[in-house]
């Protein structure tokens, strides 16, 4: 063989895996997180238990709660055979950056690290505690490698709020590979912004610029921090990463993380999902949350459900509470089945902390498997891994990772409903239904097309109850528990009925028991259920997935325009955004023999986005629950909508009554926009005049200023 054509051997091969992974690495909904705090996993290297550079942080007894214990990237590659026989598909890691080097005593003078990760001083090198003294990647490249050979992808928690605290240590000190840029108290380019202490939960502008914990809070909209920031990601996706957790994405300027999100997804095929803390869907920046899940291109961490779960398995609510937060989450997120739902995590006490029985556990892990939504398993809830200390709360919820023991019942369960989250497409891009329900049974059933899986939980430790007049989509017939009788299931018979209605035969479902039934139908033409990203602009690479696409290549549909197919196969097809005009499409698949699939809706941008902060001064006068919004002539601007959710806002006010908000506009564009206020009661009043004009810069940042017109 010719040097030329072994080179394009090589170089074709490298390219088919390439594709491989942009499909694999935009369609999440089939995937199992398992999340990782990397310090309390497993010390795979002790070489770098106590580095130079940041020496006296690592404590051998696991007995100061606040230091290192000696977890590192090395010890995680190592589990990767654990990892892929529970059914784990991608593991999200705590943030891997260098991070603070010095001891910052605790109220009671005792040493302190950020073994967690969150105390970020250079985004671009590798911690030393859990890679190697030189910071360098070759630890991060290592485990990266054996993850993908494992058919498991890598999710890096990335915190683009702040560096480190801003009052102590390093006083929050940020370098970029090596060069320092600034500290809090060494500022003079407005790295960061120098704020109070965030003291209203509910006010947004303190939200996204006052001080959270006492770190040093990053200002997004200087174009250093803004550079900086999407690069440290795009190094990150160099270096092998599928997907990114932000962290505290409601105490990062709102829209800049679009631009931050567009920045990822332009680069590189991604999925991003974002921390945003709430209670309940009560709570009062809950439209807020939804608002910005739909149209970010970002997906979220689910807070209601977890509340909800933890209401119900933990404390002994009714099943309805879990209903009532779906349903209603249903009709307010645009792509509910990317939200990612966890029953434990790194910030709350386990939930064998809030009540010690594992029969709890296991019920809340198999609804989390088959529920909508993509599920994280926290790391050792599959060996009831839990320390009660104080409650259990952060650190005590971050216990060392001891035993691995593949024959746990937890351990069990995941893999069974992981592999079924494989197999049958409803858990991934099903809808839900509720089919039976009283304060301790909840059953559901997940349906796509002719697939349907239909779950059944009774968490009362004692009491069974006769399930009559239970109606399913599942054709006639008998089917067997597909967990096999794990959780003292059973199976059940089905007769025909009409409209998706067939009654299920009377059953008696026993105390503490899940059972699970399914069936995969047949596929009359194709069928999607899913496309990743949601929003981009001509030239990005996107995915959708589902099932029947035939072998032989088809077509994408923008409206009449095709778009450029990159791959194609049965169930994934990768293509990039065509150069039509900017808006909310209706996506159609159709396979080779132009049999068209369901529409699927995907947003067009105008460009790539940049950050630009819009001010208004002296806009028109508003009482308590009115807000100045921003529209305009670009989807980016919401296209001259005057609605809460299509218009860009509300904007913030901390000069009353002059407002400004950083929105992500398209780059390079004439843009024509003008300012509104929405009164609480929904009456819209326009500023008067021409409409404002702006050309958005080609890169970098920008601003506008103007007055509002009477």
């Amino acid at each position: 063989m010719s040097q030329n054509r072994k080179y394009l051997w090589i170089a074709l091969g490298l390219t088919l895996a390439l594709l491989s992974a942009v499909s694999q690495a935009q369609d999440f909904k089939k995937q199992v997180i398992y999340q990782i705090i990397t310090d309390r996993f497993n010390n795979g290297d002790g070489t770098n238990d106590n580095p130079a550079q940041s020496s006296g942080l690592y404590d051998a007894t696991k007995t100061n709660w606040h230091l290192y214990w000696g977890g590192d990237l090395a010890g995680i590659q190592q589990k990767m055979s654990y990892l892929a026989g529970m059914g784990v598909t991608a593991i999200w890691i705590s943030p891997p950056v260098d991070n603070l080097n010095l001891n910052i005593p605790d109220s009671g003078g005792n040493p302190t690290a950020s073994y967690h990760g969150y105390g970020a001083r250079d985004f671009k090198r590798i911690e030393e505690h859990f890679g190697a003294a030189a910071n360098n990647w070759t630890a991060f490249d290592s485990l990266t490698a054996a993850a993908h050979t494992n058919h498991i992808k890598v999710i890096v928690d990335f915190a683009p709020n702040h560096s480190n605290p801003n009052a102590a240590g390093e006083f929050g000190s940020l370098y970029d590979n090596g060069t320092f840029l600034a500290a809090y108290n060494n500022d003079p380019n407005g790295i960061f912004h120098h704020n109070p202490e965030i003291a209203d939960y509910n006010d947004r502008y303190q939200l996204q610029y006052y001080t959270l914990f006492s770190l040093a809070d990053l200002n997004q909209e200087n174009a250093t921090v803004d550079a900086y920031l999407k690069a440290a990601m795009t190094q990150m996706q160099a270096h092998g990463v599928d997907g990114f957790r932000v962290d505290a994405v409601k105490h990062t300027t709102w829209n800049w993380q679009y631009s931050m999100a567009n920045s990822v997804y332009a680069n590189a095929p991604s999925f991003i999902f974002g921390e945003w803390l709430q209670g309940s869907t009560g709570d009062s920046l809950y439209h807020d949350s939804y608002k910005f899940a739909n149209h970010s291109g970002m997906a979220l961490l689910d807070f209601p459900l977890f509340t909800a779960m933890r209401d119900v398995f933990a404390y002994g609510n009714s099943f309805s509470e879990i209903d009532t937060t779906l349903a209603t989450e249903g009709s307010n997120f645009t792509w509910q089945n990317d939200l990612v739902t966890f029953v434990d995590n790194h910030d709350t006490p386990r939930l064998l902390s809030l009540y010690n029985n594992s029969n709890r556990l296991n019920e809340a892990l198999a609804f989390e498997l088959t529920s909508r939504g993509i599920p994280v398993i926290y790391y050792g809830d599959e060996q009831l891994l839990h320390n009660d200390t104080g409650g259990g709360g952060d650190p005590y919820n971050r216990p060392w990772m001891s035993t691995y023991d593949t024959t746990t019942t937890g351990y069990k369960l995941i893999s069974k409903l992981a592999g079924l989250r494989q197999s049958n497409n409803s858990l991934a891009y099903g809808t839900s239904q509720q089919r039976w329900i009283n304060s301790d049974v909840y059953i559901y059933e997940r349906k796509f097309f002719n697939e349907v899986v239909l779950v059944a939980i009774n968490k009362n430790d004692t009491t069974s109850y006769n399930i009559t007049g239970l109606n399913t989509a599942l054709p006639a017939g008998s089917y067997t528990d597909y967990l096999t009788g794990l959780l003292g299931g059973s199976g059940i018979s089905v007769s025909t009925g009409s409209g998706g209605n067939n009654p299920v035969t009377s059953f008696t479902l026993g105390a503490h028991a899940v059972a699970v039934w399914q069936v995969i139908g047949s596929v009359a033409a194709p069928e999607v259920g899913s496309i990743g990203p949601t929003v981009a602009q001509a030239g990005v690479t996107v995915t959708i997935a589902g099932k029947g696409f035939g072998t032989a290549t088809g077509s994408v549909l923008f409206g009449t325009t095709p778009a450029a197919i990159t791959t194609w196969s049965a169930t994934s097809v990768t293509f990039t955004v065509p150069a039509v005009g900017n808006g909310v499409y209706s996506v159609v698949l159709k396979n080779s023999s132009g049999t068209a699939a369901n529409a699927i809706q995907f947003t067009v941008l105008t460009a790539k986005l940049i950050p630009v902060t819009f001010t208004v001064n002296n806009a028109s006068p508003t009482n308590v629950g009115d807000f100045i919004f921003l529209t305009g002539n670009t989807v980016e601007l919401g296209n001259w909508t005057t609605t809460f959710d299509g218009a860009v806002g509300p904007m913030l006010t901390p000069n009353y009554p002059n407002w400004f908000l950083n929105a992500a506009m398209p780059a390079g564009t004439a843009i024509q926009f003008k300012f509104v206020k929405i009164a609480a009661n929904g009456t819209v009043t326009w500023e008067n005049g021409a409409n404002h004009t702006y050309t958005v810069p080609a890169s970098g940042t920008g601003s506008v200023t103007v007055n509002w017109q009477y």
